[in-house]
């Protein structure tokens, strides 16, 4: 479905209306009110992903799904003597994207929303596009990383995060385990929009290769995240995700009350010296714009 809003100039086009409604709306607004610790759980993959998309000082970069504008500072920072643009859908969280990079001085750094699958960039005007977690959510993959290959001047480069299966990914099997209450929760659907809509391998390089991209690598990325100081903080950042009210939501009280007695259970399990910590597994995708 493709909807049009008012944007900043003109006319936002929005493909996929669903994610629209949810990342500029509820969930946008929580992951902007909880953004420097959000930007925490993610920093060690960041890291990885700055490392392999060996940004040089003079790229101009693209951060697609940029959210809070943790990756685009960073790589704003790395092209020291280019430019860095974050796009996102989520209103709120762009607001504090802006107010981040003000704060941290950087002059480089600028960022538009816009829905990246049907966006109007400047052909070729981006040596290297990347993403933290921002691309698996597409209505049309194919379309999407085609209208983003066309931001990238020929034979440039592409680097992301996503999140691989659901099963691999402790930080989520733990809290939906401790939330289901004897019921059998459905996984997310595989290529589907949503966190898993780029975890199957196969379905990656097919989306990549039919948008115009060579070189395709996958990588593994796991790292360990930090979801509080301890339990009792990790409990209460939990306890506010968009998943567990939606777990949650429709419990009779007693079962609600012993999904959140689990979830804690989960997070006591889980601390250390150095705070909660859960396992992820992400790839760590890489490929190049045909020449």
């Amino acid at each position: 479905m493709e909807t049009m809003t008012p944007g900043e100039t003109g006319v936002r086009v929005i493909a996929n209306a669903e994610m629209a409604a949810a990342w500029d709306g509820p969930e946008g607004e929580h992951w902007a009110h909880h953004a420097d610790r959000y930007e925490q759980i993610g920093e060690r993959q960041l890291s990885r992903l700055l490392s392999a998309a060996e940004v040089s000082p003079t790229d101009t970069v693209l951060d697609i799904g940029c959210g809070t504008g943790a990756a685009t500072r960073a790589f704003a920072l790395a092209a020291s003597e280019g430019a860095a643009v974050g796009i996102d859908l989520s209103s709120q969280m762009l607001q504090r994207a802006r107010d981040k990079a003000t704060a941290a001085g950087i002059p480089n750094v600028s960022f538009v929303q816009g829905d990246a699958q049907v966006h109007e960039f400047p052909a070729g005007e981006y040596s290297l596009a990347v993403s933290a977690m921002g691309t698996m959510f597409f209505a049309d993959p194919v379309a999407a990383f085609t209208n983003i290959g066309q931001a990238l001047q020929p034979g440039g480069r592409l680097a992301i995060l996503t999140w691989r299966a659901l099963e691999l990914n402790e930080w989520l099997t733990a809290v939906r385990g401790a939330l289901a209450v004897g019921r059998d929760l459905p996984s997310p659907p595989l290529g589907a929009p949503g966190p898993f809509g780029l975890a199957d391998p196969d379905h990656v390089r097919h989306v990549l290769d039919g948008a115009g991209f060579t070189g395709i690598d996958l990588t593994p990325s796991n790292e360990p995240a930090i979801f509080g100081s301890d339990a009792n903080d990790a409990f209460d950042f939990v306890s506010s995700f968009g998943i567990t009210r939606g777990l949650t939501q429709g419990l009779s009280e007693a079962d609600r009350a012993t999904a959140m007695a689990n979830l804690r259970q989960i997070m006591t399990d889980h601390a250390t010296l150095g705070g909660v910590e859960f396992a992820t597994a992400a790839w760590l995708i890489t490929a190049r714009r045909s020449s």
